[in-house]
């Protein structure tokens, strides 16, 4: 009776092993911003969008191993009763509800669930511009708070200022020296992408700025987005 107890144990704590390696996770997208934000997420599989209003709130839960996924707000959008219209900046082919990626300026939080050793890889991005501040941090972990509240559309050099927002340079010149498209090694920091990194250093300010910019927590760790901290 003793092993059979033990060997039950033994199933049902494997069991709840298995469970945490392979749970999701939940993001509270949070817009505290004195106008209205229309969120916005994807990832390889069609994501979502919803309209939020200063102190309005949306909860959305991801599958685990979701890689290459992100996070955004959308700002200056003008939707019809079908969800379809266009926003000034992080517009998802005219719609409401996103089923790919916004287009530049704006301000990404990146993750990839469950990856190596079971980590979430997590990050704020520039290298898509800048639209909103933002911040991105996990509930109940003791991993990286990224924050992102410079004021970079204020202060944005005038060769990326744009609608709404601050074009990274590899928007504008699309050249190696700013996109990295040569490969690991390629290309570094410049005068421009400094501009964005002096601001908000926990960001990614161009492509290859992994050392300073990308961070682990536990998969099954929850988090939130937090438009305008």
């Amino acid at each position: 009776m003793t092993c059979a107890k033990n060997l039950l144990l033994s199933i049902t704590l494997l069991s709840i092993g298995c469970f945490t390696l392979t749970r999701g996770a939940t993001f509270d997208v949070i817009n505290q911003c004195q106008y209205p934000v229309w969120a916005a997420w994807a990832s390889t599989t069609p994501g979502g969008g919803k309209r939020l209003e200063n102190g309005q709130s949306w909860q959305i839960t991801v599958a685990p191993g979701t890689a290459q996924a992100r996070i955004w707000g959308r700002t200056g959008c003008n939707f019809d009763a079908n969800g379809r219209g266009r926003c000034d900046t992080g517009d998802c082919n005219g719609m409401l509800e996103c089923q790919g990626y916004g287009a530049p300026p704006n301000t990404l939080a990146e993750f990839a669930l469950n990856q190596d050793n079971n980590n979430d890889f997590v990050d704020i991005s520039l290298v898509d511009g800048f639209n909103i501040p933002m911040e991105f941090s996990p509930v109940g972990a003791s991993c990286k708070t990224m924050r992102c509240a410079g004021n970079l559309n204020g202060e944005c050099p005038n060769e990326l200022r744009t609608q709404g927002g601050c074009n990274n340079p590899c928007t504008v010149y699309k050249t190696n020296e700013y996109c990295c498209t040569n490969g690991p090694g390629s290309c570094g920091p410049t005068p421009l992408s400094r501009f964005f990194k002096d601001r908000c250093p926990d960001a990614y300010s161009y492509p290859q700025d992994d050392p300073t910019s990308l961070f682990t927590c536990p998969g099954g760790t929850n988090y939130k987005v937090v438009f305008c901290p």
